[in-house]
């Protein structure tokens, strides 16, 4: 049984998700504000916690802020203040937030009732995700003397906890580092405010991608929410074409889609990265890119916030190399030396 805290100061919405969530075999406990709340981790650590963002006394931000300073509680962010793209939505995923639902400010009620499934799926993936405690921000590697080849080209998929993930894997990225193209499970709207976030802090440059733009070294792509992207040869480049095909692998996005286009486009070119996330998409189309001759990697069990993904591709045999978080960044620009 998932123990379960709801953090926000409306008494409609704690008695909501109570029923909701206690239907849905969950033990429920309730607090008004991160100071309740405080108190009642101390009494009885929950194994996720619903937060709202906008509560008296101390905000969501806050509390989550140090929350993920002392303890590894996966958090799932409930808030009229989660909305795609949003800077408080961005900031929660910063600070560890596993998922974000965004919560209207009028008809509380019959958006919970539509969307318990939804919830429920977020809360169960929260339960098995592996959220580590916060860290100093990683150190930029400065790997700038290596001389890269313009027709390498590396595809990264992820999902739950990828946007973190990414994060560390961009920063180390040099501003001569290869091509980048990039699917990240998240909603539409979304992914451009997280590119331009990823761009303040990384040395390549960091964009959303846009139909028939070219992958060049020292740019990271990322797609767009519900659009799925694929690599295509042009010449002797490589450019990105997107669609609104219908899901694949039960995504729009879907990492699939990007490594079997990468796989038919680059082949033994391409290097492909698979990270943290719920589910299966990704696994087989990495598995194609090694069939190909793409040198493949697959984060490991005890970095990976929810081990899904990975593990499927390495229950198939696609993962060339299984490693830590913390490596991966450095052996991609290894293998794009070669």
């Amino acid at each position: 049984m998932i123990d379960v805290l709801v953090v926000d100061d409306s008494a409609l919405v704690r008695q909501i998700f109570t029923t909701l969530l206690t239907a849905n075999g969950m033990s429920v406990r309730t607090a008004m504000d991160p100071l309740v709340a405080e108190k009642k981790i101390e009494e009885r650590r929950p194994d996720v916690i619903v937060l709202d963002l906008e509560m008296p006394r101390m905000n969501g931000l806050t509390f989550l802020a140090k929350l993920s300073e002392r303890d590894a509680i996966p958090v799932v962010i409930c808030s009229t203040l989660a909305g795609a793209g949003t800077q408080p939505a961005l900031r929660a995923l910063e600070l560890g937030a596993v998922e974000l639902i965004e919560k209207p400010r009028l008809g509380i009620r019959d958006f919970f009732e539509e969307t318990s499934l939804t919830l429920v799926d977020a809360i169960t993936a929260a339960a098995a995700a592996r959220v580590p405690i916060r860290r100093s921000p990683s150190v930029r590697l400065r790997s700038e003397r290596l001389a890269w080849t313009t027709d390498k080209v590396v595809g990264i998929g992820a999902s739950t906890g990828g946007t973190e993930a990414l994060r560390q894997i961009l920063i180390a990225m040099p501003p001569n580092a290869p091509g980048i193209v990039v699917v990240q499970h998240m909603p539409e709207r979304f992914t451009a405010a997280f590119a331009r976030r990823l761009d303040e802090e990384c040395a390549i440059d960091v964009r959303e991608a846009t139909p028939d733009e070219r992958i060049r070294s020292g740019k990271a792509l990322i797609a767009p929410g519900n659009k799925h992207l694929a690599v295509v040869r042009s010449g002797a480049q490589y450019v990105v074409s997107l669609s609104s095909a219908p899901l694949v692998s039960r995504h729009r996005p879907s990492v699939d889609v990007l490594f079997r286009s990468l796989a038919e486009a680059a082949g033994r070119n391409a290097i492909g990265v698979l990270l943290t996330g719920m589910g299966a998409d990704g696994a087989d189309g990495l598995l194609e890119m090694r069939h190909a001759g793409a040198r493949t990697i697959a984060q490991d069990e005890a970095t990976s916030v929810v081990f899904g993904m990975p593990r499927e591709a390495i229950l198939r045999g696609a993962a060339e190399q299984v490693m830590p978080l913390p490596r991966i960044g450095g052996a991609i620009l290894g293998l794009t030396r070669h």
